[in-house]
């Protein structure tokens, strides 16, 4: 959650104190992912996709469908993957012709993204796969605190850059 915090944070104090007159869809790219933050780390503290998910196996189990739910969790997870890479593509868009460190922030975005949409999937063989360690350290870990981390390494490149 303190990761969450600062990356926030950092683009707060970018989004403020960067003339971005002339770039006005720069901005639009670091608000976005200002506000992208704020939602991950409300969600990060309250725990929302578990309730989400016990709603639906709530609803699935109510209305009869449990036993075939995988077909609507991929329906999900597919619907999801396309609405966040069409996300990824504006933003990518937006950015085009931005300073390097806009769009070096992206990346990071893009790994955010496919923590999310990994954690989404909710599938036991994926848990296990991102419960893993590599040197140590979780999977699951290493992609969400590596986003966040190259998320605020480009707000502050960006910032001493102006």
């Amino acid at each position: 959650m303190l990761l969450y915090a600062t990356t926030a944070a950092s683009i707060w104090m970018l989004l403020r104190r960067v003339d971005f007159a002339r770039q006005d869809r720069e901005r639009w790219v670091w608000q976005v992912l200002l506000m992208a933050l704020i939602a991950l780390g409300i969600n990060k503290q309250l725990d929302l996709q578990s309730a989400l998910t016990e709603l639906g196996r709530i609803v699935a189990q109510r209305e009869g469908w449990y036993e075939s739910r995988r077909q609507t969790q991929l329906a999900f997870i597919a619907g999801a993957g396309i609405l966040g890479l069409t996300f990824m593509v504006a933003l990518l868009f937006l950015a085009w012709g931005s300073h390097q460190a806009t769009l070096s922030a992206l990346i990071g975005g893009f790994a955010l993204l496919l923590f999310v949409m990994i954690r989404a999937a909710s599938f036991h063989q994926v848990d296990r796969l991102l419960n893993a360690d590599f040197a140590g350290l979780r999977y699951n870990w290493i992609i969400e605190m590596g986003g966040l981390t190259w998320i605020l390494a480009s707000s502050m490149r960006r910032f001493r850059n102006t």
